[in-house]
C-alpha cells in the first residue's frame, strides 16, 4: 500500500490513538491528558492541510463477505468534499482544544472531558472518510456516545444529566430510521457502498421503484433530523447547552449537527434523480420550517447560549433546505454555508464562553451589559461573529447565504420567502443579544468587572474573526460547485432584511434595562417539551402502566402455581414416613375405595 492510501487512515486513527492513551495511561495526570488530546488535534489539522496536495484516495479492506449477496469494506474515501469536511472538523477541533485548556484548567475530570474530545474527533472523521453506509452508521452511532459523553459532562447536575439522555434517545429514534433506509437501498441496489450506489445498475435498480426509492431517501434523511436537530427531533439540541461551551462550539455548533447535511452531500447523487424530486421537496420543507421556528424562538430567549443554540438550529434549517432544493456531489450552497457557518458560529460560542468564563458562570444577557468597555478583544470578534451571522454585505456569511437564497428563489418562490423572513430574525435576535450583552451600562456586579480572558481563549476567538470576514472569499466557493450569478435583486432583498432586522432591534433593545417584549408562545417554544411531555405521558407512561400490571398478573399466577405445588409436595411428604406398616394401610385404603367405586357406582 502506497503512502497516499496510508494517508487518510493516519487521519482517522490519530485521535483515536490519543483518546486510548488517555483511557490508559494518563487518566490520572490532567496536564498530560490535555497535552495529548491538544497535540493530536493539531496533527490532524496539519494533515487535512496536506491531504489537499494528494489526489483522490480511496482506500479498503473487504470485513464483511457474504458473496454477492453482501459485501461491506472498511473503507476510507479522500474526495474533494471529504477534504473541505476535514479542514472544518480538525481546523474548529483544534482551536476548541487549544481553548479548552484555559476554560477546564481547573475541571476535577479534565483527562476524562479530553479524551472524550479525542473520541469524539475519531468519530467525526469516520463519517467524514467513511466510504459506504455501513461504516458511516457505526460512525454515526459513536458520535452519538461520545457527544451523549460530552454533554453529560458535568454529570453529577440534573439538568446535565437530563440533558444528555434526552440527546441520545432523540437521535436513536432518527438513526432507526437512518438504518432502515439503508437496509432498503441494499435490498434494492444490492450494495452500500456509494460508489456502488452511485453505479449505472444500482441506478438502474433504484428508479425501478420511484416510490420506494424516495422512501428509502426519507428514512435516510431521518438520521439528518436526528443529528443536525430538524423539526419535530429539534428539541434535544438547546438543551444539549448544559454541557461545558467548548462543547457547544465543537459539537453544536460546527460539526456534529453539520453532519446530516454533510451525509445528504454524500448522496447528492441519489437526490439528482428526477424520480427524487418529491423526497427533495419534503427535505427543502422540513428545513425551511426548522430555519423560521428556531428563529422565532431565538427572539425570546435570555440566556446567552441558547440564543446560539436557536440559532444554530435556524442555519441547519437553511443548510436542509439548500441540500433539499439543489444537490450537489461537490456540496453546493449547503456545504458552503456549513463552512462558513462553522466559523462566525464557533466564534460566538468561544466568544459566549469568554464571557461566561469571566463573569463567573452567569448565562443571563439581561444580567450582563457594558462588555463593550471591559472585555475589548472579546466584543470585538463577537461583533464579527455577530455580522457575518446575520448576513452583513462583506463578510463570508453574507456570500454564502445569498447562495441559498438564490437557490430558494429560483425553485421555489414560498421557500424563498421563509428564508427571507428568517434572515431579517436572524438580524433581529442577534442584534438584540449584542445590544444587552455588550453595550449599555453593567447590570451586575460581574458585569461590571469583566475582563478579556488569557490568550489561549482570544487567540483563537481572533483566528475564527478573521475566517469569518474571509472565509468566502477567492476560490472558495468553486469548492463547492457554486457560481457566481448575475442579478442584484436576491442580493438586495437579503442586504436590506439584514438592514431592517438589524435596525429594529436596535431600536428596541438598546440602552433598556428590560425585555420590552413578552411573547410567551415563542419565549416558550411553541410548547413542544410540554407537548412531547404530554404524549409521553399519555403513551409511554400507560403502555408501562399496563404492561405493570400484566406482569403482576402473570408474577401471581407464577406464585400461585408455586404455592400449589409447594403445598402439594408438603402434603404428600406426610405418607412418606417411612413405615411399613403404615403403607400397608394406606395400600389397604386404596384398595377399599377402589371396590367402592367399582361396586357402588
Amino acid at each position: 500500500m502506497d503512502t497516499a492510501k496510508l494517508f487518510p487512515w493516519f487521519i482517522l486513527l490519530n485521535p483515536l490513538i490519543a483518546a486510548v492513551l488517555i483511557l490508559v495511561a494518563t487518566r490520572k495526570n490532567h496536564s498530560t491528558s490535555a497535552i495529548i488530546s491538544t497535540l493530536s488535534a493539531f496533527f490532524g489539522l496539519a494533515a487535512a492541510a496536506c491531504a489537499w496536495s494528494l489526489p483522490e484516495v480511496h482506500s479498503a479492506v473487504l470485513w464483511i463477505d457474504f458473496g454477492k449477496a453482501l459485501q461491506i469494506p472498511l473503507g476510507v474515501k479522500l474526495d474533494h468534499l471529504a477534504k473541505t469536511m476535514l479542514l472544518v472538523v480538525t481546523g474548529i477541533g483544534f482551536l476548541v482544544h487549544l481553548y479548552s485548556t484555559v476554560y477546564m484548567e481547573h475541571d476535577e475530570s479534565k483527562a476524562r472531558f479530553f479524551g472524550h474530545l479525542s473520541l469524539f474527533m475519531f468519530s467525526m472523521l469516520g463519517i467524514v472518510l467513511a466510504d459506504n453506509f455501513a461504516m458511516m452508521f457505526i460512525f454515526w452511532e459513536l458520535v452519538g456516545v461520545s457527544s451523549y459523553l460530552l454533554i453529560g459532562h458535568w454529570f453529577t447536575r440534573d439538568a446535565a444529566g437530563k440533558a444528555a439522555n434526552k440527546a441520545f434517545i432523540m437521535n436513536r429514534l432518527g438513526d432507526f430510521g437512518f438504518m432502515l433506509g439503508i437496509l432498503m437501498l441494499w435490498a434494492s441496489a444490492g450494495t452500500v457502498t456509494f460508489d456502488g450506489l452511485n453505479s449505472d445498475a444500482a441506478k438502474a435498480a433504484l428508479t425501478h421503484s420511484p416510490h420506494y426509492l424516495s422512501a428509502a431517501i426519507f428514512f435516510i434523511f431521518c438520521g439528518a433530523v436526528g443529528k443536525s436537530a430538524q423539526f419535530p427531533l429539534h428539541t434535544w439540541l438547546p438543551d444539549a447547552m448544559e454541557g461545558p461551551t467548548p462543547v457547544s462550539a465543537l459539537i453544536h455548533a460546527a460539526t456534529m449537527v453539520a453532519a446530516g447535511v454533510y451525509m445528504l452531500a454524500r448522496v447528492a447523487f441519489l437526490l439528482n434523480m428526477e424520480s427524487c424530486h418529491c423526497a427533495g421537496m419534503i427535505i427543502a420543507w422540513i428545513g425551511a420550517i426548522t430555519s423560521i421556528l428556531a428563529a422565532l424562538m431565538a427572539t425570546q430567549q435570555d440566556d446567552i447560549k441558547r440564543v446560539l443554540a436557536y440559532s444554530t438550529l435556524s442555519q441547519l434549517g437553511y443548510m436542509v433546505m439548500a441540500a433539499g432544493l439543489a444537490p450537489n456531489p461537490e456540496g453546493g450552497p449547503a456545504m458552503f454555508h456549513l463552512w462558513t457557518h462553522a466559523f462566525f458560529k464557533a466564534l460566538l460560542f468561544l466568544g459566549a464562553g469568554a464571557v461566561i468564563h469571566a463573569l463567573h458562570h452567569e448565562q443571563d444577557i439581561w444580567k450582563m451589559g457594558g462588555l463593550s468597555k471591559t472585555m475589548r478583544v472579546t466584543t470585538a470578534t463577537f461583533a464579527i461573529g455577530t455580522l457575518a451571522l446575520t448576513g452583513c454585505p462583506g463578510l463570508a456569511g453574507f456570500f454564502s447565504k445569498d447562495t441559498i437564497l438564490l437557490a430558494a428563489y429560483e425553485h421555489n418562490k414560498i421557500l424563498f420567502g421563509t428564508a427571507l423572513c428568517t434572515a431579517f430574525l436572524t438580524a433581529f435576535y442577534m442584534t438584540r443579544l449584542f445590544a444587552v450583552a455588550f453595550l449599555g451600562k453593567p447590570r451586575s456586579e460581574a458585569a461590571h468587572h469583566g475582563h478579556d480572558c488569557p490568550r489561549r481563549m482570544t487567540w483563537p476567538l481572533v483566528i475564527l474573526a478573521f475566517l469569518s470576514i474571509f472565509a468566502a472569499y477567492g476560490a472558495v466557493p468553486h469548492w463547492f460547485g457554486v457560481e457566481h450569478h448575475e442579478g442584484a435583486f436576491v442580493p438586495a432583498l437579503a442586504i436590506l432584511a439584514f438592514l431592517a432586522g438589524t435596525g429594529v432591534a436596535f431600536l428596541l433593545y438598546n440602552g433598556v434595562e428590560k425585555e420590552p417584549l413578552s411573547l410567551s408562545l415563542f419565549r416558550n417554544k411553541f410548547y413542544f417539551d410540554e407537548i412531547y411531555g404530554a404524549i409521553v405521558a399519555g403513551t409511554q407512561d400507560v403502555l408501562a402502566f399496563i404492561a405493570a400490571g400484566i406482569d403482576t398478573v402473570i408474577s401471581g399466577i407464577v406464585r400461585a402455581t408455586g404455592v400449589v405445588t409447594v403445598g402439594l409436595g408438603y402434603a404428600l411428604r406426610l405418607f412418606q414416613v417411612g413405615n411399613v406398616q403404615a403403607y400397608a394401610f394406606i395400600f389397604g385404603l386404596g384398595v377399599v375405595a377402589l371396590i367402592y367405586f367399582l361396586v357402588f357406582r
